[in-house]
């Protein structure tokens, strides 16, 4: 266990050097929630009026949904970095080390979800600066930050997963795409699905961001129902577990491919 923790120790920093090398990088990835938070968020500002939306502003309806949407796309380029390490022969002489799988997974997504937490923090500034207030308190933006990164460890597992198993940044990117656009749409990201059609309503149920935004919301509301945010928090938790593992034991089809 000592061993596993200093591995995954070692590779976190690995990859938390070369994120903070490019702090570029994750201000560009935060150019697409700022456009959805103040185009979108005043533009769609009258949807609050719809029977049964609810009776909060949408920029404060969308700010959390936004952070998930964040933390969903920029997860879906962890794999990138996978196939660059393959591309150069680092990942051929890590695995020939006695570094252990999960470390190398599991350091690599921490450091996914560090990223994770800081552009979580910057989307609720911009969302605030546009006019969101929540009641939950620091335990509702906690819940929400949380919420999050597990949305990133999850979707940042499953790229990595696919990057092992296609070895193609090409492939990587359209499987990403294919994966995070319907699963924003077909979540309550941008809309409460009380209001959107019925099959809508019933895919959000087996949405994984969806529980993640459910979570974020009911813990930020000024009266939140806890046993709502346990419950959509307990199906992240097994839903990441469940997709970290299985991206751990993808090592051994890319290590017979080579």
């Amino acid at each position: 266990m000592t061993a596993a923790v200093a591995h995954t120790r070692f590779i976190t920093g690995r990859w938390l050097r070369a994120s903070y090398r490019q702090p570029a990088l994750i201000i560009f990835t935060l150019v697409q929630p700022a456009i959805w938070l103040l185009l979108f968020g005043q533009v769609f500002q009258g949807v609050v009026k719809i029977p049964g939306f609810g009776d909060t502003s949408y920029i404060a309806f969308l700010t959390p949904g936004i952070v998930m949407m964040t933390a969903l796309m920029s997860s879906g380029w962890s794999g990138t970095t996978f196939i660059a390490d393959m591309e150069r022969g680092v990942m051929d002489r890590l695995l020939a080390s006695p570094v252990s799988r999960g470390g190398l997974m599991a350091g690599q997504l921490i450091s996914n979800a560090t990223n994770t937490l800081i552009q979580t923090v910057l989307v609720f500034v911009i969302g605030m600066a546009a006019g969101a207030r929540y009641d939950g308190g620091p335990a509702g933006y906690a819940v929400t930050a949380v919420a999050s990164m597990l949305v990133g460890i999850a979707f940042g597992s499953l790229s990595n997963a696919v990057a092992l198993l296609t070895r193609q940044q090409e492939a990587l990117i359209g499987i990403s795409q294919f994966v995070s656009l319907p699963l924003t749409f077909m979540s309550s990201i941008m809309i409460d699905p009380q209001v959107a059609p019925h099959w809508v309503s019933v895919a959000a149920r087996f949405n994984p961001v969806d529980w993640a935004a459910i979570a974020a919301r009911q813990a930020l509301s000024a009266d939140p129902d806890w046993s709502s945010v346990l419950r959509h928090g307990g199906y992240l938790v097994a839903f990441t577990l469940i997709v970290a593992w299985l991206s751990t034991r993808a090592f051994r089809t890319y290590q017979r491919s080579v």
